[in-house]
């Protein structure tokens, strides 16, 4: 039998993982989107927090103000999470200079299978440990991954809920980067 603790954490996977196939089902378009397709957020401001990384270093949000910011709320244990974050780490790589700034929130109850995670798809950005405090700001994350495409003026201007399109999420970010 498992520890309180531990039986927690698997009931609160069940549930974000329930939680997220019946968005899927209700949201089929929004969720699976076209070549085409477009996920316009509410403008609104992006909640600024600070957290610390997985190397120790104070992540600010606002500090990223005058980049284009992709933030990430995922989990080790979501699939659909795990299948983008190669991408991620690569449009690091070649965005990075041009203004792009990709900050990864997980939403693991445990650090040590995020910190594997971080090693393993060598990630080349910071990853901040997320919880349903920072989750509520952003208007509450029910499923994983969420992902939130902000401005250089610190304006949220796409999300995406569930798996994405990740080629229309690249088109997002080239759209707001510099030329």
């Amino acid at each position: 039998m498992q520890s309180g603790p531990r039986r927690r954490a698997n009931q609160r996977r069940f549930v974000l993982l329930v939680m997220q196939m019946a968005i899927s089902a209700a949201l089929p378009g929004r969720l699976s989107a076209g070549p085409d397709a477009r996920t316009p957020a509410a403008p609104r401001t992006a909640p600024d927090f600070t957290r610390m990384s997985l190397d120790r270093r104070a992540i600010n949000l606002s500090a990223y103000r005058g980049k284009v910011v992709l933030l990430n709320f995922w989990a080790t244990w979501c699939e659909p999470c795990i299948a983008e974050v190669p991408r991620f780490a690569e449009w690091q790589r070649r965005y990075g200079e041009r203004g792009l700034q990709i900050l990864g929130v997980s939403m693991d109850d445990d650090e040590a299978p995020v910190r594997t995670a971080y090693r393993k798809y060598a990630l080349t950005y910071p990853v901040v440990m997320g919880d349903e405090k920072l989750g509520e700001m952003y208007g509450g994350i029910l499923g994983l991954p969420v992902t939130f495409i902000i401005d250089g003026n610190g304006r949220i201007r796409f999300q995406h809920d569930g798996a994405a399109d990740l080629d229309v999420i690249e088109r997002e970010i080239r759209e707001l980067l510099p030329r």
